[in-house]
């Protein structure tokens, strides 16, 4: 199985382990990540501007360039998923951003919103199967205790992300369980990092990350794992805090193909 890939910016420059340990995870699980060709940054942030068109024409290339090849389209980071997916949703369902993005464009055919976005994590458990990534695993993680954390970008707004219960998500959870692992649920696991406020507001996203490190740490975790860079970066910058890891690395542990990536 083949999808196109949109890898982003952060997994290029300062993330390309992460990068590289999900190409390997996907080739050991069957599946190939094509990443697409001239792919340009997707914003970082979705536009809050209900006209605003410029910022969401590089999604739009990138959703574009998928259906062209008949591909479902696959990211990693979760504020690229974020970004691209509600661009996709307002291609499908905003008559105003549809006909503008397309006039732009000039696309021979237009785009409506035909291509499927998925984020790696919706692949191993909707395509792959957490049980079939289970038989998988030759170096299962036993015996660690690891909380997830989800932060704001992949639940909400639910009703277009379709990611999981934004309340009470579990796919981590059972990612987690599918590698050997013992997952850790605390209350704090889908609030917000500050990430966004880290440069402008450093004391107040420091408390906030504080407060999740405190909440995974008292309710047993000995590590945390994430599907956001920017959230890894954020809360590893706790002071004595558990050791936060993004799941791709974890998923190629457990795998056995992670010095393959280092390679």
């Amino acid at each position: 199985m083949k999808y196109s890939y949109y890898p982003g910016c952060t997994l290029k420059t300062k993330a390309k382990a992460l990068d590289a340990y999900a190409r390997v995870s996907a080739k050991a699980l069957g599946f190939e990540l094509e990443e697409i060709r001239d792919w340009q940054c997707c914003g970082g942030v979705y536009p809050l501007s209900a006209d605003e068109i410029a910022t969401k024409l590089s999604s739009v290339r990138a959703l574009v360039d998928a259906r062209d090849h008949g591909q479902e389209l696959v990211t990693l980071c979760s504020a690229c998923h974020h970004v691209i997916k509600r661009v996709n949703d307002d291609m499908k369902n905003v008559d105003d951003i549809r006909t503008r993005a397309n006039n732009y464009m000039q696309l021979d055919t237009p785009y409506a919103g035909e291509t499927n976005v998925l984020h790696f994590l919706e692949v191993l458990r909707d395509r792959v199967g957490f049980d079939e990534l289970k038989k998988k695993v030759v170096n299962p993680l036993s015996g660690k205790k690891i909380g997830a954390y989800y932060g704001c970008l992949l639940l909400r707004p639910s009703e277009i992300m379709t990611f999981d219960d934004p309340e009470n998500p579990k796919i981590l959870e059972d990612f987690i369980r599918a590698i050997g692992a013992e997952p850790v649920v605390y209350p704090y696991r889908n609030e917000c990092c500050g990430g966004y406020i880290s440069l402008k507001e450093k004391e107040m996203a420091g408390r906030m990350t504080d407060t999740i490190q405190a909440s995974a740490s008292g309710f047993g975790a000995e590590m945390l794992i994430t599907a956001c860079p920017l959230c890894q970066y954020n809360l590893n910058q706790t002071v004595d805090g558990l050791p936060v890891l993004y799941f791709t690395e974890l998923l190629a542990e457990a795998l056995g193909v992670k010095e393959e990536a280092m390679a």
